[in-house]
């Protein structure tokens, strides 16, 4: 980034800094909600740790990724998507009080604070409580990173990781330097004939998109937990030792994300029942990562779906079953590919305003899953064990309650992140989703 090209005809080019990604450029189309398109994670540390001494740790480390010291430069129309630029300054990483606050409440309020995309769009604090460190919040917009290469980003905070790092890598002299308007034309018409020439290959990639779709799952059902949300957020979670539930879902031929479904949909027919309400199947969006692991030099966004319409009634095997033959179907296609087909609808919606006033009465999904597979072993930061990671996610739209998973060292936390106005029953929701991830545990 920032060399300076050859010359063509006479003329020396600056090359063009990394643009967005369609893939990330979907996620600041849409970012049009009462929340911001926001994604964040809790490290929750032992004794040990020193507030101050963590901060300035956990500050270091996070300038050492090379996108995290950088911004967005939105680029005249017809002159291609946004690039990244190194920025002049770096967000700092305050130390905050917890003040009798739960952690879960001082991580969901800084998930859904909005992050200026004219600046490095991710900010980290450090929580402290009685004079040590027992926290450390990370967020960033989901245009930066999506779940796995997020999982990157904490990887490189880590003693563990840290002790293996890399030095930190030193822009060229003119990397900062803006790019011509003709330098950014020629860009867009390399691009647009690189896409010509790769013509056969998009192709195979919407067949492959709608084999992820799968088969219409027709329209998710009406309930109240699917009404227009706002600008609150509230979640909690439940945790599992993986080793059972990773046996007994291997036992019936599905896998623990299976079982995630069958869990989350039991725990929401567990809150509809409550208020007088049933139905048949629920719908759940699961985000299918393009990759299996990224680095630090490697983030942004390679996500597709797979919608899954899971029974609700029948029994705990019976359920998993159906789960399974839906996602095993989708896993058939390329992984991710389906970004190809719901990236373009997404943009164009959010070209026309429409956007927003669309997911506000959607009727595709009842709810959002997301489970990324993270560290097997126990991690340190600023000398304090790791005891546990929880992911957050946000949701707008009609999406009353959304669902996030993390295996951490044998352990899985799920957190349901719920717009308490629209589902104000989380203490409800988790004791069912508890229930529900032990009777997938026990099946024989």
């Amino acid at each position: 980034m920032g060399a300076v090209r050859p010359s063509v005809g006479g003329v020396r080019r600056r090359a063009v800094p990394e643009r967005v990604s369609p893939g990330d450029l979907v996620q600041i189309a849409t970012d049009v909600g009462p929340v911001p398109m926001n994604v964040g994670a809790l490290l929750t540390l032992g004794p040990g740790a020193d507030p101050a001494t963590t901060a300035a740790l956990v500050a270091e480390r996070l300038h050492r990724v090379p996108r995290l010291r950088q911004r967005l430069v939105d680029p005249p129309p017809g002159l291609g998507r946004p690039y990244w630029v190194d920025a002049d300054r770096v967000p700092a990483v305050p130390v905050v009080e917890l003040a009798g606050r739960r952690l879960v409440d001082v991580t969901t309020d800084a998930v859904v604070r909005p992050l200026d995309l004219r600046r490095p769009p991710w900010r980290a604090v450090v929580v402290a409580d009685d004079g040590r460190a027992v926290g450390v919040v990370v967020v960033v917009h989901h245009v930066l990173a999506d779940g796995v290469s997020g999982l990157a980003v904490l990887r490189g905070l880590v003693d563990e990781g840290a002790a293996r790092g890399r030095t930190d890598r030193v822009p060229s002299p003119d990397a900062s330097a803006a790019p011509s308007t003709l330098d950014l034309l020629l860009d867009v018409w390399r691009e647009r004939g690189g896409a010509l020439r790769d013509a056969r290959r998009t192709v195979g990639r919407w067949r492959d998109a709608r084999g992820e779709l799968g088969r219409r799952t027709g329209r998710a059902p009406r309930c109240s937990l699917c009404a227009p949300t706002g600008p609150r957020r509230r979640a909690g979670s439940v945790e599992a030792d993986l080793a059972p539930l990773r046996s007994a879902t291997r036992r019936h031929g599905a896998s623990v994300n299976d079982a995630l479904v069958v869990a989350a949909t039991g725990a929401m027919r567990a809150v509809l029942a409550a208020r007088g309400e049933d139905v048949e199947r629920l719908v759940v969006s699961v985000p299918v990562s393009g990759r299996p692991a990224a680095d630090g030099d490697a983030l942004g966004n390679q996500v597709g779906v797979i919608p899954v319409a899971a029974p609700v009634h029948g029994s705990t095997q019976e359920r998993l079953a159906a789960v399974a033959g839906t996602t095993r179907a989708g896993r058939r296609a390329g992984r991710g590919a389906s970004a190809a087909v719901v990236g373009p609808a997404f943009r164009a919606l959010a070209a026309v305003g429409a956007f927003r006033a669309v997911v506000d009465r959607q009727r595709l999904v009842n709810t959002f899953l997301t489970n990324l597979v993270g560290p097997t072993d126990v991690l340190h930061l600023a000398g304090a064990r790791v005891e546990g990671l929880l992911p957050l996610t946000v949701t707008a739209g009609n999406v009353g309650v959304a669902f996030a998973a993390l295996s951490y060292a044998g352990r899985l936390t799920v957190v349901a992140i719920t717009d308490p106005d629209v589902v104000p029953e989380l203490d409800v929701l988790l004791r069912a989703l508890d229930r529900e991830l032990a009777a997938v545990a026990a099946l024989p």
